[in-house]
């Protein structure tokens, strides 16, 4: 492509799916698919996904831990992206789920994912959510509290449970996904622990579970949740948590999935099964989402705003908390046009990416967001009774649908 750059080149391998790669009319194509090709045929906005990223990830996971014992489990941490396709996929790797809700389990079993291989987790489960989690054979229940013992103890005696700790371990990542620190609605405080055990009368306890948080690129609080679990009593065993960080802009270099476990493991009592939730990491840069460009705007002096068909209703995170993305046309990577990337919504902050760089953007353009595969379909709205946008998969250049985009029709079915 005429002014491609080496540094472009790099963005697409490193933040964009494995193997994407741009083709000789410079279009990007993920998982051997042209995605301008995509966006004529399924419309937009449209969430893609390379089914192969996914599967080398996951193996990536399994083959860390198997190189270092053989004491271990990998869960996918469903909240990421909970969806029957991606269930099927990662049971089929051997990967187990972790869900917090009725939902995300009901999901995980459609996909099927044995409920012997389900951990349940959540702050605040409701006792028909306990209940169908029971009724459904679930492996293990995270208790989170003192009032689930007394639910737990009074309708499934016998139930395996893992004691979710809070370690007073804080991850250097966002405020509103640390999940570790002292000040947390997750999990018993250490010095609750003895009482916790105490009310324990039917229960199986199994072990302990503890999670600081996600996206982090310093590994070194990782290494210490072992220790820190492991000093509050021997269990057969320590769920881990995940977080591992992934690229969202080409300057972000997360560690290797090898370190990672490496970090985990290296203060896991001997004998000890550990458990490892990664959600993000798997699913993350394995997806794109794909925009068309509506209008572009100049205001003089000011900004150039660049607005697609979607916006918050498919990707509140930039809303929530100011997550950073890049941003390209599907055929023209590289540019200097600097931009702002808005969405449709009547909100003057649906923000997507406050300052990109594009190669003279125009109406009708397609344009790609990478790294969106975790918390993008998981957390899309109906706002503005906007119909959320379908889910596809690609392999070896071929495209099929696994979540297909909502009608209007949908949007009144629960209306009564």
């Amino acid at each position: 492509m005429p002014g491609r750059t080496t540094e472009d080149a790099a963005a697409v391998s490193h933040v964009f799916p494995i193997g994407s790669r741009l083709g000789e009319a410079g279009r990007l194509e993920v998982g051997g698919c042209d995605v301008v090709e995509l966006a004529r045929e399924f419309g937009t906005p449209a969430y893609v996904y390379a089914e192969d990223d996914i599967r080398t990830r996951a193996r990536a996971f399994m083959d860390a831990f198997r190189a270092r014992t053989e004491h271990f489990e990998v869960v996918y941490a469903s909240k990421a992206f909970p969806c029957t396709a991606v269930f099927q996929l990662l049971a089929a790797e051997g990967i187990s789920a972790d869900v917090a809700s009725g939902g995300e389990l009901y999901l995980a079993l459609r996909g099927g994912v044995p409920p012997e291989r389900c951990y349940f987790h959540g702050n605040n489960k409701t006792e028909d959510e306990l209940r169908f989690a029971v009724e459904q054979g679930i492996g293990h229940i995270v208790v989170d509290s003192f009032d689930e013992i007394e639910r737990l103890e009074r309708i499934a005696p016998g139930q395996r449970i893992l004691l979710r700790v809070t370690p007073g371990i804080e991850a250097d990542t966002h405020e509103k996904i640390q999940t570790g620190q002292v000040d947390s609605k997750f999990g018993f405080q250490i010095d609750d622990l003895p009482r916790a055990l105490d009310r324990i009368k039917t229960l199986e306890l199994r072990g302990l579970h503890a999670h600081i948080g996600s996206q982090i690129f310093d590994l070194d609080p990782l290494e210490r949740i072992a220790a820190v679990l492991s000093e509050l009593g021997d269990y057969p065993l320590l769920n881990l948590g995940g977080g591992l960080a992934i690229a969202y802009t080409r300057d972000q270099h997360p560690p290797e999935i090898e370190d990672y476990v490496e970090a985990l493991l290296s203060q896991a009592p001997d004998g000890v099964t550990v458990l490892c939730e990664p959600g993000r990491s798997l699913v993350g840069n394995a997806g794109v989402t794909l925009y068309t460009v509506g209008t572009v705007k100049e205001v003089p002096g000011v900004r150039t705003y660049v607005a697609v068909d979607g916006g918050m209703s498919d990707n509140p995170r930039p809303m929530l908390y100011g997550a950073r993305y890049e941003a390209e046309l599907a055929d023209r990577f590289g540019g200097d046009t600097a931009c702002r990337i808005v969405g449709m919504h009547c909100e003057s902050g649906d923000i997507l990416v406050p300052e990109a760089r594009l190669a003279d953007p125009k109406p009708g353009d397609v344009l790609v967001i990478p790294a969106t595969g975790a918390y993008s379909h998981a957390m899309a709205s109906n706002y503005n009774a906007v119909r959320r946008p379908p889910v596809i998969f690609c392999s070896e250049g071929n495209a099929r649908v696994v979540v297909r985009r909502e009608t209007y029709e949908d949007l009144a079915l629960r209306d009564v």
